[in-house]
């Protein structure tokens, strides 16, 4: 049986709050102030406050100049109202979550069902660090390079906490694994993780898809359906490519972020949203407000906590242990046992990988498949485009002043022409998902002009 501890300067809302924890299979105990707080944390270790910053005798803050006082408790703030400052306070103060007054029987019941002492997330932790000093391995992700350890210990950071995060980086650098980490290392691990790709649902149905909607809602809505932040409830909902969600319905994400609370597609009754967001995009997030892909004040509600990924070019030393890993798995799944030769690792080390991870892996896969001996040599790297490591063909001059959008348009226009019109090779010499590149021709084409798509592209 856990133990709580609610500090609140309304005696009535700590007695109902206590009240609701007791039913929940919790022994409870109230403070008013925090001589109070200090007294009842001395006479019995909880294992969470529930903690109003504003008490008659100071600020709540002050306990977390403590150490000792809170080190192993978990803390959830009490707050008016749910904003970005909270946000970045409870990150700062390093609690695990927060509730906003009145207090929601629901959000307390999610918050109390996860509650996890801070010392086993710190043994968890400590284990995860042994595990990569010995392997290399963190969590769901791989490498040694001094820029994936940057990204190690923020997500160790942020992993506890229940803020939004915004991971940006090109296509194909995991930022899908880093969540996925993330969740696995937070109190909502038990409960579902959900990944979108908000470019890869039709714009006419992603309302439906992330919020649900009521039978009846339109046209073909036989029934009634659970959107992806229902079915996360208590988890962690992914939103791969957020520039890629049309804008009306950034500002339906705005406010679920914003009050907890969403509604169906066809109803007039709100949802409860206990669920963690994370985001990714593989834009320049400040360039996408400016391309008028994202809402402002939607990245800033997002962007709570930035974690950037690294392109593969930018850590080489990791690229024999990734290749490793990735065959080890194969050779795992299919049964037999192969091994990469000394010339096979030293050129995949030479390359570029436009493509990051995702084409390292795909490369693997394929050499794995066309080796028919033990031993993988260099033979059957076949790569995408090996042009990108010694460029070769026409410049583009770019006027100083030119707006990016503009310049981003005319690279891959000018590129998709250089060869051929192979979106394949265009994308990956530009860095870019194939889906990203077609969505960026898609909207090309929409423009006055048109001039996206070209006749014979394969």
């Amino acid at each position: 049986m856990g133990h709580a501890l609610i500090v609140e300067d309304d005696a009535d809302s700590a007695e109902m709050m206590a009240a609701l924890i007791a039913s929940e299979g919790f022994t409870a105990a109230t403070a008013t102030s925090l001589r109070d707080a200090r007294r009842q944390l001395a006479l019995q270790e909880p294992d969470i406050v529930l903690l109003d910053l504003m008490l008659p005798d100071g600020s709540g803050m002050e306990l977390f100049n403590e150490p000792e006082t809170l080190a192993n408790t978990e803390v959830v703030l009490i707050t008016g109202h749910a904003s970005l400052d909270t946000s970045i306070q409870a990150l700062r103060l390093g609690a695990a979550d927060y509730l906003i007054k009145p207090v929601n029987i629901k959000q307390l019941q999610g918050i109390l069902s996860r509650v996890m002492r801070p010392s086993t997330l710190k043994a968890e932790l400590a284990d995860l660090k042994a595990e990569f000093e010995r392997s290399g391995r963190f969590g769901l992700l791989w490498g040694r390079s001094s820029a994936m350890q940057r990204v190690y210990e923020q997500v160790a950071r942020v992993s506890s906490t229940a803020v939004t995060v915004l991971i940006t980086g090109e296509s194909g650098t995991g930022k899908e694994v880093v969540a996925q980490t993330i969740h696995e290392l937070s109190r909502r691990r038990k409960k579902p993780f959900l990944a979108v790709n908000c470019g890869a649902i039709s714009p006419q149905l992603i309302e439906s898809e992330i919020f649900g909607h009521e039978k009846g809602a339109f046209t073909g809505a036989d029934r009634m359906h659970q959107g992806f932040f229902e079915r996360a409830h208590g988890g962690t909902l992914f939103l791969d490519e957020i520039t890629e969600m049309p804008l009306e319905l950034q500002v339906k994400l705005l406010r679920v972020l914003e009050t907890g609370t969403f509604m169906r597609v066809g109803s007039t009754q709100s949802q409860e949203a206990d669920v963690r967001v994370i985001a990714a995009t593989n834009r320049v997030p400040e360039q996408a407000v400016t391309q008028g892909k994202l809402r402002e004040d939607l990245l800033y509600r997002l962007n709570v906590f930035p974690i950037h990924l690294p392109p593969l070019r930018d850590r080489t030393e990791d690229v024999a242990l990734l290749a490793e890993h990735f065959l080890h798995d194969i050779c795992k799944r299919e049964g037999e046992n192969k091994r990469f030769g000394p010339q096979a690792l030293d050129k995949m080390r030479t390359y570029r990988w436009p493509g990051n991870v995702r084409e390292l892996r795909n490369v693997v896969q394929r050499a794995y498949v066309m080796e028919e001996g033990p031993l993988i040599g260099d033979e059957w790297l076949v790569f995408d485009t090996p042009a990108v490591q010694e460029p070769k063909g026409p410049y583009l001059t770019v006027r100083v002043g030119t707006p990016l959008a503009d310049v981003e348009r005319s690279l891959i226009l000018a590129t998709l022409q250089h060869f051929g019109s192979h979106k394949e090779k265009t994308a990956a010499a530009l860095g870019v998902s194939l889906k990203t590149l077609y969505n960026r021709l898609k909207e090309y084409s929409q423009e006055p002009g048109g001039g996206g798509e070209r006749e014979g592209s394969s």
